[in-house]
């Protein structure tokens, strides 16, 4: 296994106690480049569950009630928390697992890679374990999924790695389904996605402006089993923009819609705002996609949106 790298020297540099003030009050932070996670324990990647409580805070689980968190870093070094997210009135399949949120995070930042990985298994946050197996499904679909480190720890026993390699004997890739060459999740690509209808005359200069949002969305949408890509565009009460695409998985239903990954930005990026508060969506995808998503956002929408959200629909071809 790789040697990790230790983050104490991050602790020397100058400016520690007004960077350290700054994480401090920054309760909804999602992302942490070394000096931030080093200020808050992570001096070693043993430590990386020294982050997890700030995950838990963070997680909206009003139907389980269950907070879980996870911590990752990410092939750049900077530290990213999961959370899971459930949405009262919908089925609980809508709801979106932490280390869901943790990877559909990573590719909204365009991370390329997942190093190492801590998902809390105990209420109180202490132990750490095997990811669900719907979660390591969803993993499989990172190109260096196999060597991803998973931290296990006890109560009573410090943290070692163990790759998912190892806690998975029998793994269901996406080789087994996709041709030699084909790009896989976090990795670059482009799906050459155009609107079919670039002026609609009942369209808002917000429905507009979502519109391509949502289509360069859907250009970065994994979707290699059925060829549906699809995006998704929010928009808040405060004209603030949230973005998202559709993540397919070999498995199918470990997906995550591109609804829910656009609510992960949102959750992200919302500081603590109310799913209510979304004012507008639009959801681009294929006239006749194989997987149409429109239905589901539609329904997730009504029941979590404010009630006089606008949402439409615009459809995408793949260009000569």
């Amino acid at each position: 296994m790789a040697q990790h790298p230790n983050f104490s020297s991050f602790l020397q540099h100058p400016n520690i106690k007004s960077q350290n003030a700054t994480t401090a009050k920054d309760q909804y932070k999602f992302v942490f480049k070394p000096i931030e996670a080093a200020f808050e324990g992570v001096t070693e990647l043993k430590k990386l569950h020294m982050l997890i409580k700030k995950a838990m805070s963070l997680a909206r689980a009003p139907i389980s009630t269950n907070k879980v968190g996870a911590v990752g870093r990410a092939s750049s070094g900077r530290f990213y928390l999961g959370v899971n997210v459930d949405f009262p009135g919908l089925p609980l399949h809508y709801s979106i697992h932490a280390e869901q949120f943790l990877v559909a995070n990573l590719a909204l930042n365009s991370e390329e890679g997942l190093r190492q990985l801590a998902v809390a298994v105990s209420t109180d946050g202490i132990e750490f374990g095997t990811p669900c197996g719907h979660c390591c499904q969803f993993l499989l679909e990172i190109s260096n999924a196999p060597e991803i480190e998973i931290l296990i720890r006890s109560k009573h026993v410090e943290g070692s790695f163990a790759s998912l390699k190892c806690l998975l004997t029998d793994m269901y890739t996406p080789d087994r389904n996709l041709p030699n060459g084909t790009p896989l999740l976090l990795e670059k690509r482009d799906n050459c996605l155009d609107l079919l209808k670039k002026r609609d005359n009942c369209s808002t200069p917000y429905s507009n402006h979502l519109k391509w949002v949502a289509l360069d969305a859907a250009n970065n949408s994994f979707s290699p089993y059925t060829d549906s890509p699809s995006g998704v565009a929010l928009l808040d009460n405060d004209d603030i923009v949230y973005r998202g695409w559709y993540i397919e998985s070999v498995a199918y239903n470990s997906s995550l819609g591109p609804v829910q990954a656009a609510l992960v930005d949102f959750v992200a990026r919302g500081r603590g705002k109310g799913f209510d508060k979304t004012v507008g969506a639009v959801l681009v995808e294929k006239n006749d996609a194989r997987v149409s998503q429109e239905g589901t956002a539609k329904m997730l929408l009504e029941t979590i949106a404010d009630r006089n959200c606008f949402f439409k629909v615009f459809h995408c071809y793949v260009m000569p």
